[in-house]
């Protein structure tokens, strides 16, 4: 016998998802307390840009960036790869909704990258260093 019925008619709505999160005191290596709106977005964008992808287990697949394994690359293929890295690592977040004016350069040993985050809460310059 084969069930009859059983179909969901009914919509389903997918509400926005609350950013608040724990505030991190990166240079006392505390917690302190809770954050929200753009300021836990730009932790957020700091987490991420902090993590190596695919190196922890704790994260999904989509978590983190792959900047470092640009070295050794012709300067301007890195810049151009760090540019499209670096939107596609940050966009995983729903909250992000582009990264514009992003400038990439080769300093020696590391790379240097500066950005503009645009998001529902608002936009903020960010800048990281790879080495």
């Amino acid at each position: 016998m084969i069930p009859q019925g059983g179909v969901l008619s009914q919509a389903i709505e997918v509400g926005e998802q609350p950013s608040r999160t724990w505030k991190l005191d990166v240079d006392r290596g505390r917690v302190t307390g809770m954050t929200d709106g753009i300021d836990a977005l730009r932790q957020a964008v700091y987490k991420i840009l902090q993590t190596d992808r695919f190196r922890h287990l704790i994260y999904s697949t989509d978590y983190g960036h792959e900047l470092k394994s640009l070295f050794g690359r012709h300067p301007s293929i890195a810049a151009a790869e760090a540019r499209r890295m670096l939107e596609e690592a940050l966009t995983q977040d729903d909250r992000i909704e582009a990264v514009e004016g992003i400038s990439a350069s080769m300093e020696g040993d590391r790379m240097v990258l500066s950005f503009i985050v645009v998001s529902q809460y608002g936009t903020f310059d960010a800048a990281m260093e790879v080495s």
